[in-house]
């Protein structure tokens, strides 16, 4: 029995959890998988109203749950960050979820708008270290308001955390078993904190001698991913940099609407959510494409050990993709918040219905 801790967040965050869950009740229905839902109203909304963002004791109770699946966070009414900052990095950090997984897939060339990709070539997953670099929030003002004002923001890398990401990467690489390559993105050229990414590589690489290695600085990193998206398997980076690059990359894939992550902890709770925000203008008016919170519960599914309904899940959107069905992921494709959740949930029954679960 699988215990899940559910955000739906703010602005359209509720409603593709909404479609999410239904397509969680389906596959676990078809493949027998058991599970009770918790929910939590942190957000934008329920801070306006109660002054709470998350209280004490809260990761306490995540620390007791199977996974989180979370919509988006962000509030035009509150200050740029506020409430994404006081949920999700604070899950993030206080849970140690120090891998950020976001998989780069194109499921038709219809929707990515480079000119002769294919889905063969664009499949390949970036492992974003999660905990370090800018994010930890070390630095300050002086004297701020003022002509003098100095802002600071400091980039931490610990060897351990920079270790670890790295070691999760070449395991990621071969457990993928498909190009068997893991090219490191860094900017060890002009930061020199950077060497110890470098280091770190070359050090951790020697007892892969399976996996094939290479460095690229991060301009260059999205020059090549436009050009040549084919050249990559498995991409480990800094906090930034992955923050920055995936963005490119659900571009490559055909939006913001297709895209999911995984913030992992490998072994505990890890916390699962499409990485498009919370789009204000669109909320509450079933406009919004589920897709990325769809593939987001497949990737939940998959850290839970349910591979067949995490299969499944997979198939059925690469299915509605690929065949047209699902032409656009953004707001103004024409098909519903709701109907898309539908359209998954049927193909989910279609392919059990061709293909008996388990066989």
């Amino acid at each position: 029995m699988h215990r899940i801790a559910v955000i739906g967040g703010d602005g359209i965050g509720p409603e593709v959890i909404a479609q999410g869950l239904r397509v969680l009740e389906t596959v676990a229905d078809i493949c027998n998988v058991g599970y009770e839902l918790r929910h939590y109203p942190f957000g934008g909304e329920h801070y306006l109203r109660t002054g709470e963002t998350m209280p004490e004791g809260v990761l306490d109770e995540f620390r007791q749950m199977s996974a989180i699946y979370l919509g988006a966070l962000g509030d035009p009414r509150l200050p740029s960050g506020f409430i994404e900052r006081a949920v999700v990095a604070t899950i993030r950090f206080g849970l140690d979820l120090y891998v950020n997984l976001r998989p780069i897939v194109l499921y038709s060339e219809a929707l990515t708008p480079l000119r002769n990709k294919t889905p063969k070539d664009i499949d390949f997953v970036v492992v974003r270290e999660n905990t370090e670099d800018v994010y930890i929030g070390a630095g300050g003002f002086l004297k701020k308001g003022t002509p003098d004002e100095v802002a600071v923001q400091d980039a931490i890398y610990t060897r351990k955390g920079v270790e670890r990401v790295i070691r999760y990467s070449f395991e990621l690489a071969r457990k993928r078993n498909r190009r068997k390559k893991l090219t490191l993105v860094d900017k060890a050229n002009a930061v020199a904190a950077h060497d110890l990414w470098r280091r770190t590589f070359a050090e951790v690489g020697a007892e892969y001698p399976d996996i094939e290695r290479e460095a690229v600085f991060v301009d260059a990193m999205t020059m090549w991913m436009v050009k040549n998206p084919e050249w990559f398997d498995v991409v480990v980076t800094t906090n930034l940099f992955g923050d920055i690059i995936t963005d490119l990359g659900a571009m490559l894939q055909g939006g913001m609407g297709v895209a999911a992550s995984g913030n992992i902890h490998p072994g505990q709770v890890s916390m699962f959510e499409p990485i498009h925000g919370s789009s204000p203008k669109h909320a509450g008016q079933n406009l919004a494409n589920p897709i990325g919170a769809i593939l987001a519960l497949s990737m939940m599914l998959e850290q839970l050990g349910e591979l067949e309904a995490s299969r499944l899940v997979e198939r059925s959107v690469a299915g509605l993709l690929g065949s047209g069905r699902i032409s656009d992921v953004s707001a103004s494709s024409g098909l519903g918040t709701d109907r898309v959740g539908d359209m998954v949930c049927e193909e989910l029954k279609r392919l059990t219905a061709a293909v008996p679960a388990g066989s």
